[in-house]
């Protein structure tokens, strides 16, 4: 019987250092355990978000993936974590003490989680050796970056020290929404988890495209959060401006946009069963992976429920369900119990 993996979960540390005070500056994220079962996420010293022990107890965690026919959990850090604005021996330090405690789970709990490790990509040479200290050290398949670091869209020639890593590596690299764009014109609504995460991945995946880094890289294994945000919805536009207007768009790389489906993944996490064939149909079901952003609302809260529900044949749905998500960590299924 195949395995069931989530490529899209996050976790954070259920003791984390006062890094605000320890470096006397800054929105670093701590926990404030209020009650059992419980935290508020606080940032600096204001209130964020409330979580429950599921965000940090992998035992919850495993007895939930139990419950719904998980196999295995990709975890990494929530994007809040990121810490890109901080100053980059903080950020490296924070960094660290993030894929510690990952690298930890996964040693505790053979079999059911894999770990992908997170970086102070404001500081590239710095991201490059924690990236090689995830792979090399802490055995990590790769790692979770942002959809733009900072002022830099991810072809930028900054990051160059981090790609030439993760090609080197052949590092698996999942790409997920951060710091949204417009957020200052969607005050309302939930509009930057609505409307700006989409548009996120779409521009972290139109850079990579049009900047050649996936011509210049092509050992990455990259894969993109929300099935690719508005990317596989607005392909037909961006094909028709890259035609159309070649002497803006085709200035860095000359292949057809629309030819990359098949060269990167995908999770599943789109909500919708039109918009999931449709997915499939552009990149191929070896190209789409569970994921649920688990333990969020926002997320698939009936793990493989959209796919389960779906007319599929065995082969396509052991791919979604766990084939897919090994071929793009480089992964064999032995390792892992069932």
């Amino acid at each position: 019987m195949s395995l069931t993996f989530d490529i899209h979960t996050h976790i954070i540390p259920d003791k984390i250092p006062d890094f605000a005070k320890k470096f006397a500056y800054g929105d670093f994220i701590h926990l404030d355990h209020h009650k059992a079962g419980c935290a508020r996420m606080m940032k600096g010293d204001r209130f964020f978000r409330e979580i429950q022990s599921n965000c940090w107890d992998p035992g919850k965690r495993i007895k939930e993936c139990n419950h719904f026919g998980v196999d295995v959990q990709v975890i990494s850090a929530i994007p809040v974590l990121f810490n890109y604005w901080a100053k980059a021996g903080d950020a490296l330090e924070v960094a660290q003490f993030q894929n510690d405690f990952m690298a930890s789970v996964v040693d505790d709990y053979p079999g059911r989680f894999v770990a992908l490790g997170t970086l102070p990509m404001q500081a590239p040479e710095l991201a490059a050796k924690e990236l090689e200290r995830c792979v090399k050290i802490l055995g990590m398949p790769g790692v979770e970056i942002a959809t733009h670091i900072n002022e830099w869209n991810l072809e930028d020639e900054q990051l160059t020290p981090f790609y030439e890593m993760a090609n080197a590596l052949k590092a698996a690299v999942f790409v997920h929404p951060w710091d949204m764009m417009g957020m200052q014109k969607m005050t309302k609504y939930w509009l930057p988890w609505l409307v700006g995460m989409p548009a996120e991945s779409s521009l972290a995946i139109c850079s990579l495209i049009f900047g050649g880094i996936l011509e210049k890289y092509p050992n990455i294994r990259f894969a993109f959060a929300h099935g690719g945000g508005a990317f596989p919805a607005t392909i037909g536009r961006i094909e028709h401006g890259f035609r159309v207007r070649p002497d803006l768009c085709a200035i860095d790389n000359k292949k057809n946009p629309k030819s990359y489906f098949g060269k990167f993944w995908f999770d599943s996490l789109v909500h919708d069963s039109d918009m999931l064939r449709y997915l499939i149909s552009l990149a191929g079901a070896d190209r789409v992976a569970l994921g649920t952003d688990y333990p969020f609302p926002l997320g698939e809260l009936e793990p493989g429920a959209l796919i389960n529900s779906m007319p599929f044949d065995e082969k396509t749905k052991s791919l979604l369900l766990g084939g897919s998500a090994l071929q793009w960590l480089g992964l064999d299924a032995a390792i892992f119990q069932k």
